[in-house]
């Protein structure tokens, strides 16, 4: 059985799963659909052509399905779409996607935590298992790939593609491509090593960790251009998951991946 508080308004065309809970002053319109278990605590909106899947929770504040802050939307049907398990805190907020794009959506994946006031613009994608820290702002059409952590006040450009299980340091300004599996933090935004702990804590190898290691060595310390350290990496390391997703990722970036350090930089770091 549902909650529904009566202070809440919840359009009567509006599809919620069973065990759904909306709290006071909540808003839920016509074109909603809200899977089973999720809440809806006071004072959240949800607006038209919004999917949220199971055990979610969007906290006070929150606005999700406003129509997108981008001149080109001229009043079209677009989507928001969030996966299961997916937590949204206070006053963050999804625009829904824009058809100028070719996409037509956002889109949050499953297990992801929205912590307050992040901004996830139009036709933006966030994979699985991700975390945007308090005060993210991601702009349109940037990808984030699963398990990646984008730490507070982090702010990315449009178009800009962040690898998975990669970790941004707080404050920084995205406006190169972060490939999968590396730290990277300073401004202008450099690689800074191996996202080692939460390799670890995702159940990498030692060996796993070490290949990745060494591949990005090639990358960012062998002196060669990208397309040649690509090059060597796929004749030097055997077929891996690992291997294949950064020559994808770095091959496939238009934007370009972030520099490496200094070698004084690195030696700070170190």
């Amino acid at each position: 059985m549902n909650k529904i508080h009566p202070l809440a308004s919840v359009h009567p065309n509006a599809r919620l799963g069973e065990g759904v809970e909306v709290g006071p002053y909540a808003y839920i319109d016509e074109f909603v659909e809200i899977g089973d278990g999720s809440r809806i605590l006071p004072h959240a909106t949800v607006f038209n052509y919004v999917k949220m899947g199971r055990n979610c929770t969007v906290f006070p504040g929150a606005v999700i399905g406003a129509i997108p802050q981008d001149l080109k939307f001229e009043g079209e049907v677009t989507y928001v779409e969030i996966g299961d398990n997916v937590t949204i805190r206070e006053c963050a907020t999804i625009n829904r996607g824009t058809k100028a794009s070719g996409k037509g959506v956002t889109r949050i994946g499953s297990n992801t935590l929205l912590m307050s006031y992040t901004h996830v613009a139009h036709d933006c994608s966030v994979g699985n298992h991700c975390i945007l820290v308090s005060y993210v702002g991601i702009a349109g059409e940037t990808d984030v790939a699963d398990w990646a952590i984008l730490g507070g006040g982090t702010l990315s450009h449009q178009f800009s593609k962040i690898g998975k299980h990669a970790m941004v340091g707080g404050g920084s300004k995205v406006n190169k491509d972060v490939p999968p599996y590396i730290l990277c933090g300073r401004d202008p935004l450099t690689y800074a090593g191996i996202n080692i702990v939460g390799l670890r804590r995702r159940g990498f190898t030692s060996d796993q960790i070490r290949n990745i290691k060494d591949m990005y060595d090639i990358i960012y310390y062998a002196g060669m251009n990208v397309s040649d350290a690509c090059a060597k990496i796929e004749s030097g390391f055997p077929q891996s998951e690992e291997r294949d997703t950064i020559l994808e990722f770095v091959r496939n970036s238009k934007r370009g991946i972030v520099k490496g350090m200094s070698a004084g930089a690195k030696g700070e770091i170190e």
